[in-house]
């Protein structure tokens, strides 16, 4: 494994622990901010599932220039 790939795999498993981790808690701060909007709660669980796939898009985006 070189060196650019090992720092890609290194990444991505920070990414998905940092996302894992905000996953397993997002029911407790959908429920807690449904108490205040039920609207806003479903905002925040649209917002963390785009962030994640953004996230994504970001970074292939950001090694297809450092390609080129």
């Amino acid at each position: 494994m070189d060196r650019d790939t090992r720092n890609a795999a290194i990444a991505a498993l920070w990414i998905l622990l940092l996302f894992g981790v905000g996953a397993f808690y997002l029911p407790t701060v959908m429920l807690a901010v449904g108490n205040v909007s039920t609207v806003l709660a479903g905002i925040v669980g649209v917002a963390f599932v785009l962030a994640f796939f953004m996230v994504f898009w970001l970074r292939g985006r950001n090694q297809r220039k450092k390609g080129d």
